[in-house]
């Protein structure tokens, strides 16, 4: 049976593994310190310490930052699962009160979604939570579990597939896809575009390739149709300025669709062929189902989402 040496852990101050934890998120010593509330003399401090303690450089200069040796990466692993336990074991019995709260949460999630959740979502936490603060990181369908695991975030929001076991998944909402223009310029016929003239007016499309092309293009391709595709930006936000001053089109999901029809005074329409719902997912590690912060964090998106 394996023992605790203690004379082993005199050499580590155990503070210090939250200051290579930070290191190992941020990859640099002044970002580190801003996350830790420290000074970065005091980090820079923890790091010849911790440096010394393993008998590794841990971090050497890049390109990109601090850079992690093959030792730290080693070291990170053990070093999250222990620190994750330990956090888990704190507050698995512990209410957790908004009202009181100064946690900072991370949460990846997408520019659209982001659009229309978070302004709704900000003020509610003004009301409950005031000095509860978020954090946003881009991500995808494809980097939510890498992300959750490497725990660069605690919750992810989107269209996510269902994932490794140790993934939970909570539903927020269905929506489909909707054309969004300027009624003025494009000037329909109907309040509902046909698909003629859907496919006559140019298009924007959001492209994080750099492409001209995209799933709607794929779905017209089945039905044997072909659309212009004017301008191709990875760049979301872009898109409604542009349709408030172009005759053209641009197919957006229907939740910011709403946001931006009710402040720039744009049109919906459906589209003119059928395409399936997609599903909005929260999205978290099972091995956090006990931090009552983060279950009323989830809570609290969902009814955001709702509507509520």
């Amino acid at each position: 049976m394996d023992t605790i040496i203690e004379r082993d852990f005199r050499r580590l101050d155990l503070n210090l593994l939250l200051v290579f934890h930070a290191l190992m998120q941020e990859r640099h010593v002044t970002r580190a310190a801003a996350r830790l509330y420290l000074g970065q003399p005091a980090v820079s401090g923890a790091l010849k310490r911790l440096r010394a303690a393993f008998d590794d450089p841990l971090f050497v200069r890049g390109r990109a930052g601090m850079e992690p040796t093959p030792r730290a990466l080693e070291l990170s692993r053990q070093v999250d699962a222990l620190l994750h336990g330990l956090h888990g074991a704190i507050t698995a019995h512990r209410p957790f009160e908004p009202q009181a709260s100064t946690r900072v949460f991370r949460i990846g999630t997408s520019e659209a979604l982001g659009v229309a959740l978070f302004p709704r979502l900000l003020q509610r936490l003004a009301r409950e939570a005031p000095d509860v603060r978020l954090v946003t990181l881009d991500t995808d369908r494809h980097r939510v579990a890498p992300m959750l695991e490497r725990n660069e975030i605690e919750l992810a929001l989107g269209m996510h597939d269902e994932g490794p076991r140790w993934l939970r998944h909570r539903p927020l909402f269905e929506w489909r896809f909707v054309c969004l223009y300027n009624a003025a310029l494009v000037r329909p016929r109907r309040a509902k575009l046909g698909l003629r003239e859907f496919l006559r007016h140019p298009h924007l499309l959001t492209s994080f390739k750099g492409e001209l092309h995209g799933y709607i293009d794929e779905e017209l391709a089945k039905l044997g149709h072909a659309r212009r595709v004017l301008f191709a930006n990875p760049h979301f936000a872009t898109h409604p300025f542009i349709v408030r001053d172009t005759a053209a089109l641009v197919t957006v999901p229907d939740y910011v669709a709403r946001v931006w029809s009710r402040e720039l005074g744009l049109a919906v329409s459906p589209l003119p062929f059928p395409l399936p719902a997609h599903r909005m997912d929260a999205t978290w590690k099972a091995s956090m189902d006990g931090d009552a912060g983060l279950r009323w964090l989830v809570g609290t998106v969902a009814d955001v989402a709702r509507g509520g």
